[in-house]
């Protein structure tokens, strides 16, 4: 399977409840052929068509189930995590990460919006075109790509509208969670699916496509996290890198 940064990938509308919905049957197998099942009449309340239905339901398995080759650890700790989750909110966090962790389209095009939200500007689906081209090429399938993203960022809450016609801001205030180990789950997340293999800490807190959440974490609640290491390098600077550091490929 592809993953390179020119494969697009996430090509459907991705509701909150059906990632729900994923979340809980992986919980409870990890057949894929069950998890498909329990996935298609819940999926298909709102998809008629079966290709669409198909699509939608391959993005669902890729970020629920898929990732667990891809990052056995962070993988397993989603799981448990959505499980056990008290708090609802709390499972946004693990949903985002995961889809930051399978899809390099959808990690740029939430970058992008980070970054447009940063100026206090209004974000647009054709703002987010035009900077995702820019760095990407003009694709096929990157207009509808992106305007699937935004769609379901809307669809988490994660934007909201404006005065403006079909312009959303970020949420505010940004998302907290309920404990600082979560808070640094989807730092490793953001981490392994950035193409830096080391970041300050300073500035892996304030990545762009972590944008809908807020950080609370210190230095030393993050070296607790069984994922990463901390170094403290001759600038000064407190560099942050994952432990046994793997780029491997998801199985096909």
């Amino acid at each position: 399977m592809d993953r390179s940064t020119k494969n697009i990938g996430f090509k459907r509308n991705i509701r909150l409840a059906w990632l729900d919905a994923a979340a809980t049957a992986v919980s409870e197998t990890a057949d894929p052929m069950e998890v498909r099942a329990r996935l298609d009449p819940v999926v298909g309340e709102e998809i008629a068509s079966v290709e669409n239905r198909r699509k939608a339901i391959d993005i669902l398995v890729n970020i629920w189930l898929k990732t667990g080759p891809l990052a056995p650890g962070l993988h397993e700790e989603a799981v448990a995590r959505f499980a056990a989750a008290a708090n609802p909110a709390d499972r946004l966090w693990l949903h985002y990460g995961l889809t930051l962790l399978y899809y390099p389209f959808f990690r740029d095009a939430v970058a992008t919006i980070g970054q447009l939200a940063r100026f206090g500007d209004a974000v647009t689906s054709g703002m987010v075109k035009g900077r995702l081209v820019a760095g990407r090429g003009q694709l096929g399938s990157l207009d509808k790509a992106a305007e699937r993203v935004v769609f379901s960022l809307r669809d988490w809450g994660i934007l909201v509208p404006t005065e403006q016609r079909s312009a959303y801001r970020p949420a505010d205030p940004p998302l907290p969670a309920s404990d600082t180990a979560l808070e640094a789950w989807l730092l490793a997340c953001g981490l392994r699916a950035h193409p830096a293999e080391e970041l300050p800490f300073a500035d892996l807190v304030r990545l762009p496509e972590l944008f809908p959440f807020g950080f609370a974490l210190d230095l030393n609640q993050l070296r607790r996290s069984p994922y990463v290491e901390i170094q403290r390098q001759g600038s000064g600077w407190d560099v942050v890198r994952l432990k046994e550091w793997d780029r491997s490929e998801i199985p096909s």
